[in-house]
């Protein structure tokens, strides 16, 4: 009996509708002040309906952030009056927040890296000291979006019709976490790549994806990238 089509709820646990956007401008390499909105607002709601293929239950926020970069969009191509300014410039009306986004968020990060008050009381694991087996300065945290990213980049290489439909018909995503699970058990990390078998289908792709991002939420694994190579790596906690 197959089971029920897996669902994963993102809640607070990945990235919000402002990482999106933000990840979206760091992709692209644009500048914030002068962000191409048609662009971003097509790759925008690109990523939105594939975590909606994906059965990725996303906060109604992600909507919102969608409605606002197609509202501004709208405007955007309404010709301006003679008598517009300069700073009525739509984009303005995500640009400001977005702004002011980055600057919490870069203040949350400084704030992270302080020593908490008795930390030092007990003593800390290894996988909590080094769980980039000391490469750490060689790697970068990934996002649901960059796994994303490379989880397209897989799906692209697979010949054949692309519409990818969930059919939970050959292993289920309890069972592929088991099998992630045994993998990091007696080998500590793996690459991404390492995962999937060398000819995978759809099915293997869609199921290892939902795996991961499920053993992210429940804290059992970490996941970073090189910064030189660009090489994903999953790390047992």
């Amino acid at each position: 009996m197959q089971e029920k089509i897996y669902k994963v709820q993102l809640e607070n646990i990945f990235e919000g509708p402002m990482d999106l956007l933000v990840h979206l401008i760091k992709k692209n390499e644009l500048d914030i002040y002068d962000i191409p909105i048609a662009m971003v607002t097509e790759q925008y709601l690109q990523y939105l309906e594939w975590m909606k293929i994906m059965n990725i239950d996303f906060a109604g926020d992600f909507i919102v952030m969608a409605s606002t970069l197609t509202q501004i969009k709208s405007r955007m191509l309404l010709p301006a009056s003679a008598d517009q300014e300069e700073e009525d410039d739509p984009r303005q009306e995500i640009i400001k927040p977005l702004i002011e986004y980055l600057q919490m968020k870069s203040a949350a990060e400084q704030l992270s890296e302080r020593h908490l008050l008795g930390e030092e009381t007990f003593v800390r694991s290894s996988d909590r000291q080094e769980f980039l087996a000391g490469q750490q300065e060689a790697y970068i945290k990934v996002g649901l979006f960059e796994l994303i990213d490379a989880f397209q980049k897989i799906l692209a290489k697979i010949p054949g019709d692309h519409q990818m439909e969930f059919t939970p018909d050959k292993i289920s995503v309890k069972e592929r976490i088991t099998q992630i699970a045994d993998i990091l058990e007696a080998q500590g990390s793996v690459t991404f790549d390492q995962l999937f078998s060398e000819q995978p289908d759809k099915s293997e792709v869609i199921v290892t994806f939902l795996a991961i991002l499920e053993m992210v939420k429940l804290a059992l694994i970490r996941l970073a990238q090189h910064t030189q190579t660009g090489v994903m790596r999953l790390f047992y906690v």
